[in-house]
């Protein structure tokens, strides 16, 4: 009986395991591996085997010489240019801001699908996720007609500028654009996270509270905003962390002007060819994500153990 829970726990676990091991804990590795090697003469990593004319391989790394093969300036480089840093500070006040904007605008919005009526509710929900059923990039190419130049929204736009005595304003390849296309992505993955929240909250709570004399800020300060800190940390951390790494947006958005540490990964990949060094950003970047994602578990977790209190 014991043999035979054994194996169904296997059955179970082990294919999702595989799956971790093959895609992304041996990439991971590779990745790393690759932070500490040379780039090679024409992009890529330096070769640690070598291949004569009769077909034999040779290994050109040993014991002797590991030093000419494995090195540590990716990093240093990383480090000393200044560069560098300054963007991933961008990247993290792009995510920051986009963040900040999607939680002011997802709040009412799941506030008022949780406090909706059940057909009503599953209609707002369905509306919510509906674009997901359409392609990532269709949906920011219509985002690039609706801010161009001939567009009517742009036109109107600097229409109304001129009234006021204001130079028309380009919004394609601007932030705007970039944020604009940040916030629409990612909006719904900050209202899902806080509509579950909101939708257990006990209405006795502030019934009781506002027969108490709280009027309506100090009831939603009080009691329904501290009870929907674990939606909040869940939607920060499901908003600002792929929108730390984003690379798409800014690229058809935003121009060269608002490059994020995701194009710059890409362009060490694919454009540069400079592997080592694309791999060092891949790993700050990991870290950095995985750093993120700790502390909004650990703010999540802390605020539910006082709520349980």
């Amino acid at each position: 009986m014991a043999h035979s829970k054994h194996t169904t726990k296997w059955l179970i676990s082990g294919p999702p395991l595989l799956y971790l091991l093959i895609f992304f804990a041996i990439p991971s590795l590779i990745m790393a591996f690759a932070a500490f090697r040379f780039p090679g003469d024409y992009g890529g990593l330096m070769p640690l085997v070598s291949t004569s004319d009769a077909g034999a391989s040779t290994w050109l790394i040993n014991q002797n010489n590991w030093r000419e093969f494995l090195t540590l300036e990716n990093f240093l480089r990383f480090v000393e240019d200044k560069v560098y840093v300054e963007l991933f500070i961008k990247s993290f006040w792009y995510a920051g801001l986009t963040t900040l904007v999607c939680l002011v605008m997802a709040y009412p919005l799941a506030w008022l699908i949780a406090r909706s009526a059940r057909k009503t509710r599953d209609l707002l929900v369905l509306l919510v996720i509906l674009p997901f059923w359409s392609n990532f990039l269709i949906r920011v190419y219509a985002w690039m007609i609706i801010l161009g130049p001939q567009s009517y929204f742009s036109s109107t736009l600097n229409k109304v500028l001129a009234v006021f005595g204001i130079e028309p304003v380009s919004l394609l390849f601007s932030q705007f654009a970039v944020i604009v296309g940040l916030v629409y992505v990612h909006l719904p993955f900050m209202v899902l996270p806080l509509y579950a929240n909101l939708e257990k909250h006990d209405m006795t709570l502030l019934d009781a509270a506002q027969d108490l004399g709280a009027n309506a800020w100090q009831r939603f300060w009080k009691v329904t905003w501290p009870l929907s800190l674990p939606g909040v940390w869940a939607g920060v951390a499901l908003v600002f962390i792929p929108a730390l790494g984003m690379f798409a947006i800014p690229d058809l958005l935003g121009g060269t002007n608002s490059m994020m540490v995701g194009n710059l990964i890409k362009q060490q990949f694919l454009d540069s060819r400079d592997w080592p060094f694309g791999s060092v950003l891949s790993i700050m970047l990991t870290l950095t994500v995985l750093l993120l994602a700790a502390i909004a578990s650990w703010a999540g977790s802390r605020h539910k153990k006082k709520g349980k209190k």
